[in-house]
């Protein structure tokens, strides 16, 4: 079996990614929770497997009733777009636990202030 390219990449780059959230969980860094770590190891895992065995698409398109593969590499297109809206849906996320943080505080300097 060889590799190409493309393959050893994507795996590299999965790789990093599951470790980098693994390391964030047990770090307990904020906003890390179990289910996000969960759907980063399965986002990252499969794009991971469909790179190293690519007749993998083959194979879920016939379990899954689709014909054809193109429909299976569509399929892996949606996945890519979930992983983009969760990324988003994270920084959104942090950027409103600062806004109330800096809230919180400019309301208690003003509450100081009037004293």
């Amino acid at each position: 079996m060889t590799f190409h390219l493309y393959q050893i990449l994507v795996s590299l780059i999965a790789f990093a990614m599951i470790y980098q959230g693994i390391k964030k969980y047990i770090q307990r860094k904020k906003g890390q929770t179990f289910l996000k770590l969960s759907v980063r190891i399965a986002v990252w895992g499969s794009m991971a497997l469909i790179a190293v065995f690519p007749k993998f698409t083959v194979f879920l398109a016939h379990i899954i009733g689709i014909e054809g593969n193109i429909n299976a590499v569509i399929l892996t297109g949606f996945i890519l777009i979930f992983l983009m809206i969760f990324k988003l849906l994270s920084a959104i996320e942090k950027l409103e636990q600062n806004i109330s943080e800096l809230t919180r505080k400019d309301s208690l300097k003003e509450i100081s202030n009037k004293k």
